[in-house]
């Protein structure tokens, strides 16, 4: 079997749609846990881990396979410095944000304990960011965004997490995750 251009190409996009339907599931279980404490978190955190670690694996497939797409020819350039690779250069560089926006908080996790547990819960809620960011990025730079299976099915994950978010912005009133200031209380007298 001769491998051609079009075998890294589609790759690339599988693993594009790949990475946004786990980093979907992933943010919303992540706010699924962060909605429940006091509860018996294990197994929600266990696949919060799993499906980050997965995302960021096919993140890098993503961009790594691109380097043999011989239409689109990114060389390693253009699949990581922002603006760099010609087609559709925003969109792109919103990709490569998100990925290293996701990379760098996701694996934080494994050093929370240097970070510290509060200031490392801190960073984690830009994580949401991140994500927004690779959305934009399939939808502005991926060939399939305008598929009706596409659509459908990255709704299915996207929407979900996105209505999480949104509960998660409204409840804090200002951020991510940072809780509305509350009025004073008054001393009845």
């Amino acid at each position: 079997m001769i491998v051609t251009h079009h075998l890294f190409w589609i790759t690339s996009r599988a693993a594009g749609t790949a990475a946004l339907a786990s980093a979907s599931v992933s943010v919303a279980v992540g706010l699924l846990i962060s909605r429940r404490p006091g509860t018996d978190r294990m197994p929600l955190k266990a696949a919060h881990e799993t499906l980050s670690l997965a995302t960021l694996v096919l993140i890098a497939i993503h961009g790594v396979t691109l380097l043999g797409d011989s239409y689109l020819n990114p060389g390693p350039a253009g699949i990581t410095v922002p603006f760099v690779m010609a087609y559709r250069p925003i969109w792109t560089t919103l990709g490569i944000f998100s990925g290293y926006g996701l990379a760098a908080l996701g694996l934080s996790y494994y050093a929370r304990g240097r970070i510290g547990a509060g200031r490392w819960k801190r960073l984690h809620r830009f994580t949401a960011l991140f994500w927004v960011l690779g959305v934009a990025h399939s939808v502005g730079a991926g060939t399939d965004a305008g598929q009706p299976w596409f659509l459908v099915s990255m709704g299915c994950v996207v929407l979900p997490a996105a209505v999480l978010l949104a509960g998660r912005l409204a409840r804090s009133g200002s951020g991510l995750g940072r809780p509305a200031a509350r009025p004073p209380v008054r001393e009845a007298g």
